[in-house]
């Protein structure tokens, strides 16, 4: 049987690797990103996780389905997914696929209106090779909500949507040091099984899948370091794009951070996303900041004579 042949391009964002599928992806029809995305769900798990997991890739890795947009104002659409399952917007996720898109020849410097299932999205090429982009609009839906977290205890923390649901908390009491990934991987898992057990979501019972903690930086000129737990137990690399934006949200909410005003988030590896925030119509709209470098361009080899052929994680949550 001839192996499906699937055309990639790998870069990271901070440390956060992104795998863009070019092409050999299958046809998801018309329609938008969120009814395209469904679509993948329902009939193509399957490649999904042929994608990104071992023995092709790993838990870190975030794959991006470059698409034909469906709205005609925008340049591309994308759809995102990880080890165990789909993301709405992706931060980090989107500076990875402008640097691949200009890798490939499709954008020079300038705007390029991206389609994402939660929305539009602005990115920007800069001239030194940094990329900006302008989420889609973020908010904190409930603050210092307690959890009972199994072997920690009360937890307090605020939810906030930055494009994914995230619960954020500052006094938790951990140092975030990467010398100590086992110990904070666990204590936020602890954190998102309380949230589960306790039916604690975000708006219109929205999964809280992102757990992100913060405390001071360590790096010179950056106003706070995290540490963020994605859905599928992997730690982020990067400052988190979502997360960023999500902490951007409460930090205006509380009268912290006003537009314009840049905030300097730290990521776990040392690495710096510089956010801002845009307030139009009443909604706020954060602007991130960061850069990406591509990796490598490969063909993934998809045989269904492989046992393996759609990855370790294939069939299993």
């Amino acid at each position: 049987m001839t192996p499906t042949r699937v055309r990639v391009i790998d870069s990271h964002t901070g440390g956060e690797p992104t795998r863009v599928v070019i092409e050999g992806a299958p046809d998801l029809g018309a329609g938008t990103m969120a009814e395209r995305l469904q679509r993948f769900r329902s009939d193509y798990d399957t490649f999904r996780s042929a994608v990104v997991n071992e023995p092709r890739g790993n838990d870190a890795i975030v794959g991006a389905l470059l698409c034909e947009p469906s709205d005609p104002s925008c340049d591309a659409g994308v759809i995102f997914f990880n080890n165990v399952g789909y993301l709405g917007m992706c931060g980090h996720g989107t500076i990875g696929l402008m640097v691949t898109l200009a890798h490939l020849g499709r954008i020079r410097h300038g705007v390029c209106r991206i389609e994402t299932p939660p929305g539009v999205v602005e990115a920007h090429l800069n001239p030194d090779g940094t990329v900006t982009f302008r989420n889609v609009a973020s908010y904190r839906c409930a603050t210092h909500v307690p959890v009972e977290a199994p072997g920690i205890g009360r937890v307090y923390g605020d939810i906030a949507w930055g494009g994914n649901w995230f619960y954020l908390v500052s006094g938790h009491g951990q140092e975030l040091s990467i010398d100590r990934l086992d110990e904070l991987t666990d204590f936020t898992w602890r954190i998102r099984q309380g949230l589960e057990a306790h039916g604690i979501t975000g708006a219109n019972g929205g999964i809280i899948d992102h757990i992100e903690l913060f405390s001071h930086p360590t790096v010179p000129g950056a106003d706070s370091k995290n540490f963020v737990l994605c859905p599928g137990k992997a730690y982020d690399r990067s400052p988190c794009g979502t997360g960023t934006s999500a902490k951007l949200a409460c930090l205006y909410a509380d009268g912290k951070l006003a537009p314009g005003q840049k905030w300097r988030q730290e990521s776990i590896v040392g690495s710096i996303f510089e956010g801002t925030v845009a307030v139009i119509d009443g909604q706020i709209y954060p602007e991130i900041t960061g850069s990406a470098y591509v990796n490598s361009e490969a063909d993934l080899l998809l045989n269904p004579a492989d046992p393996l052929c759609y990855g370790i994680r294939a069939g299993r949550p």
